[in-house]
């Protein structure tokens, strides 16, 4: 099959979130199953330093109502995997990559420059994959404006894939404007609704884990659009994230102190506890040490893991890692925290890739109560350093996470039900008394969390089936 994936950001090349490291990765292992896939993207200002490297294939005038704007198209090729991006220095040459009062007219300028890069090229995917808000648009436009214009168009099939259902393109209703085609399909609450439209329109939508489909059909975890995909609960499927194993792997990771596998987890996973430590000027290294490294966003749980923090740091019990960056509400809770208990807290703000590393490998616990997690990624990669999560059953998180039992033995972490600061507590200092006091097994719950193999294979074929079932509609 020939696969264009269309989306917002594409890691190495820009990042923020796990859709980011999806359209990696996803590519990389259905081109390993003989599909031709390629991937396109924004040419956003820091991937500007890789334009000497790359090829241009040409441009095309995208017209957007009164608007007329000449996107410019470059393609390098990285691990096996073609990235096409897309460039307009007035629309992508910026800091961030989303959040500008003008999104609605940078991301229709993409959805329509993805359909003229396939005009321009010649170049007809079987299936346009688009992947959350930014790319939602396409399977209208396709609809609206290109299919009319040959067969080939006619013929192509569209998937939307739901990474996070709360970020959805929503703007004024004159940006319809930018459209030309008047339609129902995208509007929602009188707004214009990208995500929305992408639902209504696409072949078949997809979420990244069974328990995240299932839940958004509800009023909590709908955001408001449980009714449109209750509509489309026919071509509504899970298919959970899958992690690369190659990148994210202790036993040949350059960036860690020491390098470890099963086999030798106890020894590794010390020598870079007690070195980052040290590196980080934290003082007791024979407290658990636990990681939170994510988004700083309500989403992930920040709301009742504030009130539970600093009890524990209080009386010594852990040390803390934080990095990430988002809401200052939550920057500033975790800068406080480091000035107070400079000791036993660490905090970077941002995303240092490989401090990162280091840190899932010398963490005994990773941190994750999410509100809601669609999937998650970063719970599997500390699995897989030996890093046991502590989660909320919630999406993707419920579907990859089996809580210990004290009485078998079996599981990979420790989970609570409710969102609760006090289940959380409960959670905590379960994981704090096994840790504590029962030695063996913890291990063996190490053991086992490294052995879990979330792989991008059985993710890629399950892909593929999607795909095929979407080609064989009539």
């Amino acid at each position: 099959m020939n696969i264009l994936f269309c989306s917002g950001e594409a890691y190495p090349f820009s990042k923020s979130g796990g859709l980011a490291d999806v359209a990696a990765a996803l590519p990389k292992a259905l081109n390993q199953l003989n599909h031709q896939v390629k991937i396109i993207t924004p040419l956003y200002q820091q991937i500007k330093v890789h334009i000497v490297d790359m090829t241009h294939l040409g441009q095309a005038t995208i017209k957007m109502g009164h608007y007329e704007k000449i996107a410019h198209y470059y393609a390098i090729d990285f691990e096996d995997v073609t990235y096409i991006f897309v460039e307009n220095d007035d629309l992508y040459d910026r800091i961030k990559y989303y959040g500008y009062e003008d999104d609605a007219i940078r991301f229709t300028f993409f959805n329509l420059a993805i359909l003229e890069y396939i005009k321009l090229t010649n170049d007809f995917p079987d299936i346009l994959h688009v992947n959350d808000w930014q790319t939602g648009m396409v399977p209208f436009l396709l609809d609206a404006k290109y299919r009319q214009l040959n067969k080939k168009f006619g013929s192509i099939k569209t998937l939307l894939s739901i990474h996070n259902l709360e970020k959805q393109g929503s703007y004024p209703i004159e940006t319809e404007k930018l459209f030309g085609n008047k339609n129902f399909t995208y509007i929602h609450l009188d707004r214009v609704n990208f995500l929305k439209c992408g639902i209504m329109r696409a072949n078949a939508i997809n979420t990244v884990s069974e328990n995240y489909t299932n839940e958004i059909l509800t009023r909590f975890y709908g955001f408001s659009l449980d009714g449109a995909l209750k509509s489309r609960r026919q071509d509504l499927y899970g298919i959970l994230n899958g992690l690369d194993q190659d990148i994210y792997n202790p036993l040949t990771n350059p960036s860690l102190y020491q390098n470890y596998d099963e086999s030798n987890f106890l020894e590794g996973k010390k020598i870079n506890k007690t070195s980052l430590l040290s590196e980080l000027k934290i003082k007791n290294k024979d407290l658990p040490l636990i990681i939170f490294i994510n988004r700083f966003a309500r989403q992930k749980g920040l709301d009742i893991l504030m009130p539970v923090l600093e009890q524990y740091l209080q009386n010594q019990r852990f040390n803390l890692i934080a990095i990430g960056s988002g809401d200052a509400l939550y920057e500033s809770y975790f800068k406080d925290l480091k000035d107070k208990y400079s000791d036993h807290v660490y905090y970077e703000k941002g995303f240092d890739v490989e401090l990162s590393q280091k840190a899932y490998a010398a963490s005994d616990i990773f941190m994750l109560p999410s509100l809601f997690e669609p999937c998650g990624l970063n719970h599997m990669i500390a699995m897989k350093y030996g890093s046991l999560p502590l989660v909320r059953e919630t999406g993707g998180l419920k579907d990859t996470v089996t809580p210990y039992n004290k009485f078998t033995g079996i599981g990979v972490g420790f989970t609570f039900k409710n969102y609760d600061a006090n289940e959380l507590i409960e959670t905590l200092d379960e994981s704090l008394e096994v840790y504590n006091h029962n030695q063996e097994a913890w291990q063996a719950l190490i053991k086992q969390a490294m052995h879990v193999n979330h792989s991008l294979e059985k993710m890629a074929k399950q892909y593929e089936e999607l795909y095929q079932n979407i080609l064989n509609q009539k």
